[in-house]
């Protein structure tokens, strides 16, 4: 039995030990055998004077990680410290501003408490948030944004040239003679002011 675990603990302390340490051979105090952990493609060791090598073969992906049986401990050294201080914190919760019925001024504290739940609310509720409806507005305007501008571009730039041209055709047009010209029908009466 305790030839069993000294080997179960040898295998374990293989296991913890560096690439480079990763195939030596673990002291098991039997020179019978040797115990190897070896980790992807990598070689199992030969054996030599007649002493019997085991290998244990991992994944490349486990060469430098904890082994898997001391990953994870439900002990008090696993529980972070943001949850201890707020145990700590609950530890003394009475008297004035703890919004509690034990103590002098116990329920003063209700109203902070209240408005810590609702902003813990806010920020966790499925309601619609502004700041992300203006960002998806915002990204879907700017999506097309480009696209607007060279259009209008391209519309102003064809007015100008409609324009320039009607210039040009008017500038080139030949003048009228007087003659030509439109003559007014007025007839001036001396006397009359209103002629």
């Amino acid at each position: 039995m305790t030839r069993s675990l000294l080997a179960l603990a040898a295998f374990g302390a293989a296991a913890i030990a560096g690439p480079a340490q990763a195939q030596t051979p673990v002291d098991t105090g039997d020179e019978s055998y040797n115990m190897v952990i070896v980790y992807g493609d990598d070689a199992c060791p030969t054996s030599d004077d007649g002493t019997i090598v085991v290998c244990a073969r991992q994944a490349e992906s486990e060469r430098f990680r904890i082994p898997e049986s001391m990953r994870f401990t439900d002990g008090p050294q696993a529980q972070s410290w943001a949850e201890r201080v707020e145990q700590l914190e609950m530890v003394g919760s009475f008297g004035t501003l703890s919004c509690s019925p034990v103590g002098a001024g116990g329920m003063t504290g209700c109203t902070q408490e209240m408005i810590r739940k609702a902003y813990a609310d806010k920020e966790n509720s499925s309601a619609v948030r502004f700041g992300e409806v203006i960002a998806a507005a915002r990204a879907d305007r700017l999506s097309t944004i480009d696209e607007d501008a060279e259009r209008t571009q391209e519309d102003v730039e064809m007015i100008e040239r409609e324009y320039m041209q009607r210039l040009e055709e008017q500038r080139d047009a030949p003048t009228p003679d007087e003659s030509e010209l439109p003559q007014p029908n007025a007839k001036i009466v001396a006397g009359d002011p209103e002629s």
